[in-house]
């Protein structure tokens, strides 16, 4: 399973250990996507959470003891077929290959299940075919 989640951090609690104790006490993977930690002031991490469900909750369940209030994220990316003009633009970009080209069609094909939403497609599509849903 992988989620996102924003984590805020208050003036006490933003110089722990957070990320280390979740990747070593509940076997999470995790990758940080944005991250602004400022000494003495809140604080915030975007981070994409990959592992059990239950020991995710169980990470999730000791941040919010901790006091880091924790905010999910539920987005995903679609693409209007509509729209789409198969240039391929979004193949180059696309991290998981969500995104790729069928051969010998030359098409642009789509898999959802695949997608991070990272949103990077949603830059580089020419003709704004590929959309963030949060």
């Amino acid at each position: 399973m992988k989620r996102i989640y924003v984590l805020h951090f208050t003036q006490s609690n933003y110089d722990k250990p957070i990320v280390y104790q979740l990747i070593k006490n509940y076997d999470l993977i995790i990758n940080i996507l944005r991250a602004v930690i400022l000494p003495r002031q809140e604080s915030y991490l975007v981070l994409e959470i990959e592992g059990e469900e239950d020991l995710i909750n169980k990470g999730l369940d000791c941040l919010r003891e901790s006091q880091v209030a924790v905010e999910s994220i539920r987005k995903s990316v679609k693409r209007n077929e509509e729209i789409c003009t198969s240039c391929g633009a979004c193949t180059a970009i696309c991290p998981v290959g969500a995104l790729y080209i069928e051969r010998p069609s030359m098409k642009v094909l789509f898999a959802p299940e695949k997608c991070s939403a990272c949103g990077l497609c949603v830059n580089v599509c020419p003709p704004r075919a590929m959309e963030v849903n949060f």
